[in-house]
This record gives structure tokens, sequence and C-alpha cells, in this order.
């Protein structure tokens, strides 16, 4: 047989093929299909109920509640009403307020490698770092899939991009990707599969896996991979589930790639995005020393549970610079819990954060702590688009947890290898 990519030998499998060619459509059956409060039941229900069908399988489809959580608003509450209430009605698999989609979804045992699977959201490829091809779509397409359980999917090609050697202290998953969106811009990802490789991305953990995966939507991939592996297995393990036979799930020497790209992870720096794309992203020794108003570590790529160790790592014995506003919205209530638990939960309160609910926030632009008019902020999210947070007039930053921890320390944008009081303390 000829020599294969990963994303190929996904979808060939679900296609029903023994192999699939980049560029042709084929249709295949879906595994799993996640929706959440924002555009699942509100949606795509009303297009059901004029097709006048129901799920195709109700143990395939995944609710989950995060967008508007913790209906603080008019609208919010209604909305989580109905989600709530369509959940008992259609009899599926429901985490409500459980914390962010992307991070419950596989915490909750939900996905495995070799999986095809799409999910109401552009940052679906988190999925990925299962080594499950996952992808976002709209509630149109959705409505399609829970009514028959299929989609079309053009045959990607696969974008290689390897990081070789190890990240230094400091340095995290999240820089990696703010590099990529740099070095690549969010269209290098050309919406075909890209696949990370190499003995940096083998040294991360199952949470920053993650966060590569999750940000291949601001590469602007359709999907974002990561091979199987021992690591893979032992969280696998953790969330109840069996590790099986994965030894074909890799993509084969020799298979043709459109692009491979080669970096040093050595080398890479802490890095910070300007307002308004996580595409002006550079160095954060480069950066203007830029005063903050606001520090947020929250979303699906900065504040799970490791995300808030290694930030709790620069905040310990520190207290927020006076004027900065720290606010931490862990990605989901099991992280949480497990930080608190083990005192980092206290390192925060007693630095001066704000601790927020279990869901996207003011990520997607969702609650009452939407930034204001004028307001300069640091944060851990994957996007910083003008507006997306608050008012139009607010700047975004994006950088690192550990960045935006260092930040609110300094008060302004900040290295975090500056607060590293032991070698190795925040790595």
């Amino acid at each position: 047989m000829m020599a294969s990519t990963l994303a190929r030998k996904i979808i060939a499998r679900a296609a029903g093929r023994k192999s699939v060619t980049p560029g042709e459509v084929v249709t295949a059956k879906v595994d799993l299909a996640m929706i959440h409060d924002s555009g699942g039941p509100r949606r795509v229900e009303p297009i059901l109920n004029d097709l006048g069908v129901g799920l195709w399988d109700r143990e395939k489809v995944v609710l989950i509640s995060d967008h508007f959580v913790p209906g603080d608003t008019d609208e919010g509450a209604r909305i989580l009403e109905l989600t709530r209430q369509w959940a008992k009605n259609r009899k599926v698999a429901f985490h409500d307020g459980e914390g962010i989609c992307h991070v419950v979804l596989p915490e909750r045992g939900h996905l495995k490698p070799g999986m095809f699977v799409v999910g109401g959201d552009s940052h679906s490829p988190t999925g990925g770092a299962f080594g499950a091809y996952m992808f976002g779509i709209g509630a149109t397409e959705m409505a399609g899939v829970l009514a028959t359980g299929e989609i079309w999917i053009k045959v990607p090609g696969t974008i290689l991009i390897e990081w070789q050697n190890r990240l230094a202290d400091g340095v995290t998953a999240k820089d990696i990707m703010l590099a990529l969106c740099g070095k690549l811009g969010m269209d290098g990802g050309r919406y075909q599969a890209v696949e990370y490789t190499g003995k940096a991305i083998a040294a991360l953990s199952m949470q920053e896996r993650m966060t590569l995966s999750n940000m291949a939507a601001e590469l602007g991939a359709q999907a974002g991979l990561i091979a199987p592996d021992a690591t893979t297995a032992a969280f696998l393990r953790d969330t109840g589930q069996n590790a099986a036979d994965w030894s074909d799930l890799h993509t084969d020497s020799g298979a043709e790639l459109l692009a491979h790209h080669v970096f040093d992870a050595a080398t890479l720096s802490p890095q910070v995005a300007a307002p308004h794309s996580p595409a002006n992203s550079g160095p954060v020794e480069d950066a203007p020393e830029t005063p903050v108003d606001v520090a947020y570590i929250g979303a699906c790529t900065g504040a799970k549970y490791e995300d808030l160790r290694r930030a709790a790592a620069i905040l310990r014995g520190r207290k927020v610079a006076s004027g900065v506003d720290l606010q931490v919205a862990p990605s989901s209530r099991q992280d949480q819990d497990r930080a608190e638990a083990e005192g980092i939960m206290k390192v925060f309160e007693d630095a001066g954060a704000k601790i927020l609910p279990n869901a996207c926030g003011i990520c997607a632009g969702y609650g009452t702590n939407r930034l204001g008019e004028d307001v300069t902020c640091i944060s851990s999210t994957a996007r910083n688009f003008k507006g997306r947070m608050g008012a139009a007039s607010s700047k975004v930053w994006l950088g690192s947890p550990l960045t935006v921890a260092a930040s609110a320390v300094a008060g302004k944008i900040a290295d975090p290898r500056d607060f590293l009081s032991d070698a190795g303390e925040a790595s």
C-alpha cells in the first residue's frame, strides 16, 4: 500500500475506503458530533423540525454548555434553559456548566485516536491532540450530521510542522503557536490538515498538545493532528478508556506532503501578539513596554490545569500590580478542583486575582466581564480580534499563561523568565 498521512488514514476509514487522495471529495461517517449551547440546540432544532427528522444516533452526540454559563444575563439564562430541555428531550450526553467544550470532551472520555469527529465550534481541531480527525462546522452542516450521521469532506493535504529539540524554561505550547501564527500567518494552514511532530512535541503533555491542535484554527487549518503515543495512552487510561493498537496511526515515511516546516524549539522565546491579530506575534523581549489594565488567564488555550499550575509558579509570593485586574477563569471544573486541592487557586487569590466561572466568558465575548472602553488587556486566549472581548476601543495582547501572570505582577507586558525563582519551576 502506498505511503499515507495520518489525516488520510482516518478519513479513508470513515469513508469505508482503503485509501483516499488529496483533493477528492468523499462522504464520511461521523463517529461523534459535539455541540454547545451557543451554536447547538437553538440553531439545529428548528432545522431538524423543518426536515421532520430526529437524531441519527443519540449515543454519538455530546452537548456541552459553556458559552452562556453562568447565565448571568436574561438572554443567557433563556438559552441555557432551552439547552437543558433539549438535552432532556433528545436524551444525549450532556455536560452542563462543567467547563469549556474542548476541554470537557476529552476529560470525560469522549475522544480516542482514529475517530472522525465534528464539532460546532471553530476550535474543534483540539481533538487532533488525541489522534482524532476533528474539525469545526456550522449549524446547518451540523443539523445534516445530526440527521444522517454523515458529512462530505474534501480530502486534505498535510502540512507537517516539526519542532526539534526541547522548549526552554518559561516557554510553552502557546508560545509555539503564537510563533507559528507570526511566521506562517493566519492562512498558513490553507484549510488543510496540519500535523505537529518532532522531539519538542513528543515531550509535551496532553494538555499542552491540546493547545497546539486547538490553535490550528488560528493557522487557518481544518485540523491539527498529533500522532498518538504513550502519552496519549496514559491520558486515555486516566479517563477510563483502554489503550488500543494505534501502531498504524501515524504519517508514513515518504507520504506526500503539501509542506514540511522545521523549527528549533530550543531557540524559541516567550511570544506576545500585538492587537488585533495572533499573526502580530514576536518575542516578548522585543515588545514595547505596554501598561496593562486587565490580565486574563482563561480559555481553552490558557487555563487548563497545567496552565494554572505554571502561572501560579510566577504569582506565588507576589501581588498583582496596583491598577491591574487579574481575572482567572479555569477551563473546567475538574481542573479547578484539582488546582484547588493543590493550593494553586489560593495562590491566585492571595495575589489578588478574581476567580470567574468555568466557561468561555470574555474570550468569546460573553458574560458581564467584557472589556470596557480603551482597556488594554493581556490574555491567554487564542484570538485578539478587535472588539471580540469587549469594546471596539479595547486592545488585547496575547501571551502564554506565564506571560500573562508576569505582566499582571509587573503592571506591563513582561517576560516570564524574569519571574522564575527556581530553574524549571514553571516548566
